[in-house]
């Protein structure tokens, strides 16, 4: 008898690892989506550079030149820049130049996923930002809600639900994210928050 429990749980096993292997599979995104993205980062680090080129220095107030506006995004950009070149490069070396490519059909997942994080950061910059609560307890009901939000799917594919545990923390990590980033933009950067 335990010789066919056995036996049965090993090719559970080897069935669930094959369902696994295709999935992963299934998920990988083409040389040619590669590519498509590297041109996307390219021309958003290119704007965000010339962006952050045109921001007033504030040279009359006499800032220190490590500190002006628009430093860190120009280095942002520049970064995107570069690691744009470098994922088109590669992905150029795996295929992409070929015409016939292999094209994937969208991980319908994945957009449910895309659109959730989109709808986060929507409400957070437009609906709760600059709306009368603290900067600290809205940045922590974001990092939360993103946190609960996201696993949530991930935990029922695995056949469990989110519990206490899970929630308290989210909460923490919320909480606690929302007192760093003020406290190191507000009394570091010396940046006002609303």
């Amino acid at each position: 008898m335990p010789d066919v429990a056995a036996e049965a749980a090993a090719a559970a096993h080897e069935a669930a690892e094959a369902e696994a292997a295709a999935a992963a599979h299934a998920r990988k995104v083409s040389p040619r989506g590669d590519f498509i993205q590297s041109i996307g980062w390219i021309a958003l680090g290119i704007a965000t550079t010339i962006v952050s080129w045109r921001m007033d220095r504030l040279e009359k107030q006499d800032i220190n030149p490590y500190t002006v506006p628009g430093l860190l995004p120009g280095l942002l950009g520049l970064v995107m820049i570069l690691l744009g070149v470098l994922l088109a490069l590669r992905s150029w070396g795996r295929g992409a130049r070929l015409v016939g490519g292999p094209r994937f059909a969208p991980d319908w997942r994945s957009m449910r996923r895309l659109a959730v994080v989109i709808g986060l950061i929507l409400a957070y910059t437009v609906a709760l930002l600059g709306r009368g609560l603290p900067f600290w307890l809205v940045s922590a009901l974001y990092v939360t809600a993103s946190i609960v939000l996201l696993q949530a799917p991930q935990r029922a594919l695995a056949g469990r639900s989110l519990d206490w545990r899970d929630f308290a923390f989210a909460a923490t990590v919320g909480i606690g994210s929302g007192v760093v980033i003020q406290y190191v933009f507000q009394e570091l950067f010396l940046v006002r928050l609303p």
